[in-house]
C-alpha cells in the first residue's frame, strides 16, 4: 500500500522491524511455547528499540511517527509472535493514558523513560465481577490526606508480569462519574502481582491479575481530574486498543496466509503442487481476499487517526474485520492443513490459538457490531477520535508538516 497510506519511511521502518523481529523474536519462540513463561528478557529487548515510544513527541523522546507507524511495529513483530505483538500493543495502550490525561509533571517523569525502553507501562480496568462492563467495576479508591488507598482487582491486565507502571482505574465515588486514574508502581506497598497463569495462546505474554490491599498512592499520581476514570478508559480503549489490537491480528493473518501458500507450492498431491487443486485454490483464494480487504481497513482507520479526523466507527469496522477475518482464515488453514496441521512443527495451529486471543479485549466483535449499529441509527454519543484530534493535530503541525524530516529514531 506504499504511495496510497504509507510513505518509504515506514517501509524502511517495516524492513527494520521485519529484520529484528526474524533475528531477535523467532529463534526464541520453541522456548516460549514449551515453557509457556512470560518472556521478560525479550520484553525488555524489544522495549529498547525505542518502539513504544513510536506515538510519543520528540519532545518528550519519542519517535513522533504515528498509529499507522505504530500499526506497521505491531503488525511485523506479530507476523512472527502474535505474543510479542501483543506485548507491544499492551504497552501502547498504556502510553495513551499519559499522553491524553497526564499532567505536565507526569508526562516529564513518564514518555521519556517509556520512549528509551525503560519503562513498560499497563492499563489496568478489567475486574472478574464486570468484564468489559466497566461501569460494573467494585475496586476502590479512598482518598486519604495526600494520598488514595486502593482495594481490589484487576484482571487480563496486559504485561501484567513485565509492566513497570499500571495505570489502574478505580471507583472514587457513584455512577459513571465515580470512577478516577492512577499511576501506580510495580513496587507499591500493598500491591500483589499474582502468579502467571499460561493460556491457550500468546505464550510469551503475561496478562495477569493485579491485586490491591490497602495499597496507597500519592494524590499526585491521579491521572486526569478526579471523575474522569471512564473517559480514561474509553479513549485508551478507541483510540489505541482497537487499532492495536487490529494490528495483531493483522500480523497473524499474514502469516497464515504466507504459511498456508508455502505449503500449497511445497506439498504435492496426484502429481502436483497441492495449490493446483481447485478446491485448495479457492480457499487460498478466500483467505487472500480477506487479508487484503482487512490490510485496507486497517491502515484506512489509522490513516484517519493520524490526519486528527473522527474515525471512530472506522477504528471499530478494523478491529472486527482484522479479527473475524484472522480467525477464519486460521481455521481454513488448518483444513488445508489436515492432519499435519495439528502438530507443532507447522506454526498454524499456534497462529489459531493466538488469534482467539484477540477476539475479546477493547471490546467483542458484538460490541463492535452495536457501536457500529449506533453509528447508523445516529445515536452514536460522540466520538473520542474527535474529542481528541487537537493532541494529533498539535504532532502533525510540529513533526508532520515538514516531509523532509524523517520521525525520530524510524
Amino acid at each position: 500500500m506504499q504511495g496510497y497510506f504509507t510513505k518509504q519511511w515506514h517501509e524502511d521502518l517495516r524492513q527494520r522491524v521485519r529484520e529484528f523481529a526474524e533475528r531477535e523474536v523467532r529463534p526464541r519462540i520453541p522456548e516460549m511455547e514449551a515453557t509457556r513463561g512470560v518472556a521478560h528478557e525479550l520484553s525488555r529487548l524489544i522495549a529498547r528499540q525505542g518502539w513504544i515510544g513510536v506515538t510519543i513527541d520528540r519532545a518528550y523522546g519519542g519517535m513522533g511517527a504515528g498509529h499507522l507507524a505504530k500499526t506497521i511495529i505491531i503488525e511485523e513483530l506479530s507476523r512472527v509472535c502474535g505474543a510479542m505483538g501483543a506485548m507491544v500493543q499492551a504497552s501502547q495502550l498504556g502510553v495513551a493514558k499519559v499522553i491524553h490525561f497526564g499532567n505536565d509533571v507526569q508526562k516529564r517523569k513518564w514518555l521519556p523513560r517509556i520512549a528509551a525502553g525503560d519503562c513498560l507501562p499497563t492499563i489496568a480496568t478489567t475486574e472478574e465481577g464486570s468484564g468489559g462492563h466497566v461501569l460494573g467495576m467494585v475496586t476502590t479508591a479512598v482518598r486519604d490526606g495526600d494520598e488514595y488507598i486502593l482495594n481490589g482487582h484487576k484482571v487480563f491486565v496486559g504485561n501484567s508480569h513485565v509492566g513497570d507502571v499500571h495505570g489502574v482505574v478505580a471507583r472514587t465515588g457513584e455512577g459513571s462519574k465515580g470512577l478516577s486514574a492512577f499511576l501506580v508502581e510495580k513496587d507499591r506497598p500493598g500491591l500483589t502481582l499474582a502468579v502467571h497463569q499460561p493460556a491457550m495462546g500468546l505464550h510469551g505474554f503475561s496478562f495477569g491479575k493485579l491485586i490491591f490491599d490497602n495499597c496507597r498512592v500519592p494524590a499526585a499520581n491521579l491521572l486526569g481530574a478526579e471523575g474522569e476514570g471512564l473517559a480514561v478508559a474509553y479513549s485508551s480503549s478507541v483510540l489505541y486498543g482497537r487499532p492495536n489490537l487490529t494490528a495483531v491480528s493483522l500480523g497473524i493473518h499474514r502469516a497464515v496466509v504466507e504459511e498456508t501458500t508455502a505449503l500449497c507450492i511445497e506439498r504435492e498431491r496426484y502429481g502436483q503442487p497441492l495449490g493446483e487443486l481447485n478446491s485448495i485454490k479457492l480457499r487460498l483464494g478466500a483467505m487472500q481476499q480477506r487479508l487484503m480487504t482487512a490490510r485496507l481497513a486497517a491502515y484506512h482507520a489509522v490513516h484517519l487517526l493520524d490526519q486528527g479526523k473522527p474515525c471512530d466507527a472506522e477504528l471499530m469496522n478494523a478491529k472486527y474485520l482484522n479479527v473475524e477475518a484472522a480467525i477464519e482464515s486460521a481455521e481454513d488453514s488448518m483444513k488445508i492443513h489436515a492432519g499435519s496441521g495439528l502438530f507443532t512443527d507447522r506454526p498454524v495451529e499456534r497462529y489459531l490459538r493466538d488469534a482467539q486471543h484477540i477476539y475479546a479485549p477493547a471490546g467483542t466483535s458484538e460490541i463492535q457490531l452495536l457501536r457500529l449499529g449506533e453509528f447508523a441509527l445516529g445515536r452514536a454519543k460522540g466520538q473520542w477520535s474527535e474529542r481528541l484530534a487537537d493532541v494529533v493535530r498539535l504532532r502533525q503541525r510540529d513533526q508532520l508538516d515538514d516531509e523532509r524530516l524523517e520521525p525520530a529514531a524510524v
